[in-house]
């Protein structure tokens, strides 16, 4: 894809799942890869899978100001902040009326509150520049809803019209943001809501058939459409919503 290589790309996340697969994909384009979790352990694995490595920080993205000291370490260290990939996710699958405030705060933290925050610190930068290209990865519960994922469902909605009031608003920087909306993926946070229901393996197969293409996602189904949006042949793409979810949502 053009416009990729040689680019700086800090990516939440980047330990497992979706986010790992990322980031192995825009090393193989080139880019010079960042990856912030809090996941050590898993986000060393990530950088030995990346050709040539990546720079990582342990940063928790609910904490403002070790955002900014890790946006600070990548550009002093690395390159420029040319494209954001906001891939880090976290939920506790329960019926809205049995959860409690402590755990509305963690998800709201992790899904809504942090990638704001790595907007508000990176995007300076970027108007700046005049160049930038972001990716929220948001989900399908943020489009239809999500029975047992009322404020997870919540944030990535909040997520899906707060990247498009961004697109607004940095169209005449030169700036681009877009979202990608997976659907139901063979990750960890899955495993926990399998685990976590009765009957998991069960629930995870009429899922499966619940989709068009008969498959719940893997992690490496989503790299090429985020790197596709992150590249210049997405020059004239923003504020858009895509699923990426084998049709189980079309729109």
């Amino acid at each position: 894809m053009r416009g990729l290589t040689g680019r700086g790309v800090l990516l939440t996340g980047g330990a497992s799942g979706i986010g790992r697969a990322t980031a192995v994909r825009l090393a193989q384009q080139g880019c010079r890869v960042g990856i912030l979790d809090i996941d050590e352990a898993g986000a060393a694995a990530t950088v030995a899978a990346c050709p040539n490595g990546a720079w990582y920080a342990a940063t928790d993205i609910t904490d403002r100001a070790a955002v900014e000291t890790a946006v600070a370490r990548f550009e002093a260290e690395v390159a420029p902040v040319d494209l954001l990939a906001n891939v880090a996710g976290w939920e506790r699958f329960s019926n809205f009326l049995d959860t409690d405030i402590a755990l509305w705060d963690r998800i709201i933290g992790i899904n809504l509150y942090g990638p704001m925050h790595l907007h508000h610190v990176v995007l300076p930068g970027m108007v700046r520049r005049g160049f930038g290209r972001v990716v929220n990865v948001a989900s399908d519960a943020g489009r239809v809803g999500s029975s047992g994922e009322a404020v997870y469902s919540a944030c990535k909605g909040g997520i899906i019209a707060f990247t498009k009031t961004m697109a607004r608003e940095m169209a005449r920087f030169g700036i681009t943001l877009n979202v990608v909306c997976p659907g139901p993926t063979d990750t960890p946070l899955f495993d926990e809501f399998k685990s976590a229901t009765q009957d998991g393996a069960k629930v995870g197969a009429a899922m499966a058939r619940a989709v068009p293409l008969k498959r719940i996602g893997q992690p490496e189904d989503y790299p090429g459409t985020i790197a596709f949006l992150l590249s210049d042949d997405a020059a004239f793409i923003t504020g858009q919503t895509l699923s990426v979810s084998g049709g189980l949502t079309m729109s």
